[in-house]
């Protein structure tokens, strides 16, 4: 079995005296895209966010290329190649898309690479090409949504996290945001996909897990959790 590149044991979360994940563990491995589905509430978004350093896990280990991060702060994450794209996407909204891309490379000092991967994104995301001088606020969410991915990608990231990237989007964009998720998959990133679309995350996805109430209650391939009675009656709406 190939090394993880992202290994979780036992990661509890609690805030106050409530326990938001209790106890669960993951694993991702290089070039795999790995979603966690479940309703809302179940924990995601709070793994998520403390995979990315924003909020400190109360007992487990998060283990990332090999190295223990449970002193590793945020900004030093991201150079360490963990990114993570909200939800809620989180763009500056009062910067230029331009300016937004840029600030994703803010831990970088490799201007020429820079200027490369900024050209990279313009082919990934053609639209943001079109508007790279349009304050990002004033873009439509699916936009947003680019903006929100290419920035966290300037960081040349070996991981990249993503929360509930077709939240709020119309359905047309949503195909678009997941096209572009299996162009980056197939560029051979790791990638951990959180997404309340359960059919359209097992679909893109090659392993994944299910969430209730903090825990995880399931795992496995993700065509396998497709078939599964559970899954299609909790989240598939069968």
């Amino acid at each position: 079995m190939t090394k993880p590149l992202l290994e979780v044991r036992d990661l509890q979360v609690a805030y106050g005296g409530i326990k938001a994940v209790k106890g669960i563990n993951l694993h991702i491995a290089p070039g795999e895209l790995v979603t966690l589905i479940g309703s809302n509430g179940a924990g995601k978004t709070t793994t998520l966010k403390t995979l990315a350093g924003l909020l400190h896990p109360s007992g487990g280990q998060i283990q990332y290329d090999g190295r223990n991060l449970h002193n590793v702060a945020a900004h030093q994450r991201v150079a360490m190649g963990l990114a993570l794209v909200p939800e809620g996407r989180g763009v500056f909204a009062r910067l230029t898309v331009q300016e937004n891309l840029q600030m994703g490379a803010y831990s970088r000092d490799d201007k020429n690479e820079i200027a490369a991967d900024l050209a990279r994104m313009y082919e990934l995301f053609p639209r943001l090409a079109e508007r790279r001088e349009q304050l990002a606020g004033t873009l439509s969410g699916g936009e947003q949504q680019m903006v929100a991915m290419a920035r966290a990608l300037m960081s040349r990231p070996r991981l990249l996290m993503l929360d509930e990237p077709s939240m709020g989007l119309a359905p047309l964009m949503v195909q678009k945001i997941f096209e572009t998720i299996r162009d980056i998959a197939a560029l051979g990133m790791s990638i951990l996909l959180v997404e309340q679309n359960a059919r359209l995350a097992l679909q893109v996805a090659v392993r994944g897990y299910v969430m209730e109430s903090g825990a995880i209650t399931l795992s496995g391939e993700a065509g396998e959790l497709l078939g599964s009675d559970a899954v299609q009656h909790a989240y598939l709406g069968a």
